[in-house]
């Protein structure tokens, strides 16, 4: 009887991208701070930009993003990372630019600095992780807090007599005339992941190309703050949260619109 030999042959088909650290993440079960930090890395080392990056954290559950990228990082006052984003572009141009921010950083006390940031069309791009609540400081109301929404500081629930509405931050810097591309995305599917990776190639290829500003917001998940099993909060995004804040592309300068 011949003897059978198997031999089996295995191709590695997914690794951690280089721009990204071999650390354990600190994020809460079910948040996708760490999937976006991954989508980050991947664009990063797609376009070769890791030995001329400066990100920029901001203060709040991203804060310490600077433990998991291998690359240069500066930490902002909280609000002040789109300023401190415009003086490093400004004084280093050759350099690629980011911030990374949730909505309590960049939609209430910096929504000053984004919003003139993104008028001037300065030529840096963000990402924008929207949660719809302060994560690290126990769970406030946001702004962009859903109506009815349970925090720490609406308890009955956000009302829009005494609290306003919810602020759409994608849709408004797509009608600022420095925005070069504005997007929305999340990335609670395989599918979802794809597309967002999409963006933020774009957003940072817009950067490169010197077609001003660029911002992707990202709908994610705080299933601690929201007082949900992580499947759950999933869900919440798909359905209640992109009902209020919709997926989709808001404006995308073509090089023929800008020269």
């Amino acid at each position: 009887m011949k003897s059978q030999v198997k031999t089996s042959f295995t191709k590695q088909v997914f690794d951690r991208p280089r721009s990204l650290l071999d650390a354990r993440l600190h994020y809460c079960p079910g948040c996708h701070h760490g999937t976006i930090h991954r989508i980050i890395a991947e664009c990063i080392d797609r376009l070769e930009l890791r030995e001329k990056t400066i990100g920029v954290a901001p203060v709040g559950c991203a804060v310490l993003m600077y433990d998991y990228m291998d690359m240069d990082v500066v930490e902002a006052p909280h609000g002040r990372a789109p300023a401190l984003a415009t003086g490093i572009k400004r004084a280093l141009p050759d350099r690629f630019v980011y911030t990374y921010q949730g909505d309590g950083d960049l939609a209430s006390i910096g929504a000053a600095e984004i919003v003139h940031a993104a008028n001037r069309g300065e030529n840096i791009s963000v990402v924008f992780v929207n949660n719809t609540t302060y994560g690290m400081t126990g769970g406030q109301m946001a702004p962009t807090t859903l109506l009815g929404q349970k925090t720490s500081t609406s308890p009955y629930g956000r009302d829009f007599r005494s609290e306003g509405y919810p602020i759409r931050i994608a849709e408004m810097l797509a009608g600022l005339e420095g925005t070069a591309y504005s997007a929305r995305v999340t990335v609670s599917t395989p599918a979802h992941i794809r597309k967002a990776r999409e963006a933020v190639r774009t957003a940072f290829e817009m950067q490169l190309n010197g077609m001003g500003f660029s911002i992707v917001e990202v709908l994610s998940t705080c299933p601690t703050n929201w007082g949900m099993k992580p499947l759950d909060a999933q869900k919440r995004v798909l359905g209640e949260m992109a009902e209020y804040f919709p997926l989709g592309v808001y404006k995308e300068r073509k090089q023929a619109d800008f020269a």
